[in-house]
């Protein structure tokens, strides 16, 4: 089941993307790991910012999250994650195909240069790697990341974002 998640529902947010991002470690450049790799207060933050997560619930536990966030012209999916233990059983795709479906806006997605099952889960969902320098364009334009972040990073966008 998905739903919209609650208040209550931070901790298991929190802890869902610093479990689900070990998966980084050692994949991502070293300078840009750090744990836990989301703190509580980014988590705030992030929150406060506007990105509104779902839930995947399996036996009234959250075990998938996803965020999504509206920069008015576009809509960003945000820190996708599903509980280490629960991988490989569509939990992300439910989630991302449930966020696609609450919007007409093009939708962009960043993640890791490295993070080749994060690229192709994406690919294999719809969504097409852009050039470089559109990358660059489009990170500097919607995400708050430094440019260290940028330089390490791709951005994949669906079949409504016109370049």
């Amino acid at each position: 089941m998905i739903r919209k998640a609650a208040d209550d529902d931070f901790e298991a947010i929190f802890d869902i993307i610093n479990d689900a991002a070990i998966a980084y470690k050692g994949v991502i450049p070293p300078d840009r790991w750090h744990e836990p790799y989301m703190s509580r207060e980014e988590l705030k933050t992030q929150i406060e910012e506007g990105v509104r997560f779902s839930c995947y619930i399996n036996n009234d536990e959250v075990i998938g999250v996803m965020g999504i966030q509206d920069k008015t012209d576009v809509m960003l999916i945000r820190h996708a994650y599903v509980r280490t233990r629960q991988r490989s059983r569509g939990i992300g795709t439910l989630l991302l195909r449930e966020l696609i479906g609450e919007t007409t806006k093009p939708i962009l997605i960043g993640t890791w240069k490295t993070a080749a099952w994060a690229i192709s889960f994406y690919e294999k969902n719809g969504f097409c790697l852009v050039e470089e320098e559109e990358k660059n364009r489009l990170l500097k334009k919607y995400w708050a990341i430094p440019d260290r972040q940028i330089e390490t990073s791709v951005v994949l966008v669906d079949d409504k974002f016109a370049h």
